[in-house]
């Protein structure tokens, strides 16, 4: 997967990045500089594209009961 490439982020994430990025833009920041703080912030919020969920709770899990337990 090339560099910038959003094809791995959900319609919601892509959503997100388009309001921020609109409002940026009413900031008066340029289209680009609009678009980059967009993506990092969504970057930010989510960590990244599309998640596993399922894996990532799964993990907490498991570092919550360890640390009740030791």
């Amino acid at each position: 997967m090339p560099r910038g490439d959003k094809s791995s982020y959900t319609d919601k994430q892509k959503r997100q990045a388009e309001h921020i990025e609109d409002s940026e833009k009413k900031e008066g920041r340029s289209p680009a500089v609009a678009k980059r703080i967009a993506w990092a912030t969504v970057n930010k919020q989510d960590g990244g594209g599309k998640k596993n969920t399922s894996k990532k709770t799964a993990t907490k899990k498991a570092a919550t009961k360890k640390r009740a337990t030791g």
